[in-house]
């Protein structure tokens, strides 16, 4: 398509030949590209006037090998950048598989190479883009579905406005306010926009605070909540609104994959120099494979483990944003080991080299 765009006139086919690759500054190639010319222009003057072909024709005869020679060596040296034009311009129709052969240790081949790996950057955004579309389509669809049917049924009067018909409807709203706020503080990571108020938290209050406030979630499993502190007394040194954020997360989580009947514990205890907070579930828990990717922005988890909204009614930011939050504070998070269930562990420093004295904007999904 491009090429009915900007036709380009017919050209003699030159090959595409590469023999100065070996050196690795463009300024030593261009050195020998002019010195190999002049010599080979002296050695054709000096064999056509050895030869009696005299001046006015041995000079012409020189000065136009010496150009096709040239033209041949400079068509390998600039052969990465016609291919950059290329694909660039394919990178504009929305193609980004072309990419460039780097061949040269030079200038244009670090470009060449640069070139590629923003290619596949630039790929790799492209379907971050749109799975996210995709992911966030279907996670609004499904509430939004369920509420257009809930009110229609009211209007109608098949249904009675009952509390149990109000808590329905309240739930999707729920659903929809939390995928709303996880976006939101999407928006806020890509702009780096958030500061820390960082202080010593009371761990045992807290901590029953956070868990009070998400243990009526899925209320029909019947879960068990317990909260361990040890030592008594100890504090987590956190901004409260993003530490809350982490943790919400993290039980949201572990609430979604319990069984019926489950517990889901919380446990907070000191380390060398930091403070350590598990998140413990008794799901199937997360294979080694997925644990390093389940933090990833829009990372959708593989059959029935669904970490951080991972899997099936997930968009995958959950946990990206608990990451970026513990990162805040100069702290971990990891999938720690665990005999059965998963236990999501975040470690923090006890003093934080990212305090501020300044709260960050507020999301509290709790």
């Amino acid at each position: 398509m491009t090429a009915s765009r900007n036709p380009r006139p017919l050209r003699p086919h030159l090959p595409d030949v590469r023999p100065l690759d070996r050196f690795t500054s463009l300024k030593i190639k261009l050195a020998i590209l002019v010195a190999a010319s002049v010599t080979l222009a002296a050695l054709i003057t000096w064999v056509g006037l050895r030869n009696t072909l005299g001046p006015s024709r041995t000079f012409p005869l020189a000065v136009v090998i010496s150009m096709l020679f040239t033209m041949l060596l400079a068509r390998g040296m600039t052969s990465p950048l016609r291919e950059m034009t290329a694909a660039a311009r394919s990178m504009s129709e929305g193609d980004y598989s072309r990419r460039v052969r780097a061949t040269s240790r030079d200038e244009v081949g670090q470009l060449a190479t640069a070139f590629n790996i923003m290619a596949e950057d630039l790929a790799s955004s492209d379907q971050v883009r749109r799975e996210l579309i995709a992911n966030v389509s279907h996670e609004l669809r499904t509430p939004v579905a369920a509420l257009h049917a809930q009110l229609e049924n009211l209007v109608d009067g098949v249904v009675e406005p009952t509390p149990a018909t109000m808590q329905t409807a309240l739930t999707q709203t729920e659903r929809l306010t939390r995928l709303i706020t996880y976006l939101l503080d999407l928006s806020r990571i890509e702009a780096g926009a958030a500061d820390l108020a960082i202080r010593d938290l009371d761990a045992r209050t807290f901590l029953e605070d956070t868990v009070d406030s998400v243990s009526t979630l899925e209320a029909g499993k019947q879960l068990t909540f317990a909260v361990d502190v040890e030592p008594e007394g100890l504090t987590l040194p956190a901004d409260a609104e993003r530490l809350r954020q982490i943790l919400v997360n993290l039980l949201q989580n572990a609430i979604r994959h319990s069984p019926f009947g489950a517990e889901v514990t919380v446990r907070a205890r000191t380390g060398p120099g930091t403070v350590v907070v598990d998140v413990c579930d008794q799901g199937p828990g997360i294979a080694k494979a997925d644990r390093q990717r389940i933090f990833e922005r829009f990372a959708r988890g593989a059959g029935s483990v669904q970490p951080g909204g991972t899997g099936s009614g997930g968009t995958g930011i959950g946990l990206a944003i608990v990451r970026w939050a513990v990162d805040l504070h100069g702290g971990t998070v990891e999938v720690a080991d665990s005999s059965h269930g998963a236990t999501m562990r975040i470690t923090l420093p006890k003093l934080s080299p990212y305090a501020s004295s300044d709260p960050g904007p507020s999301s509290d999904l709790g």
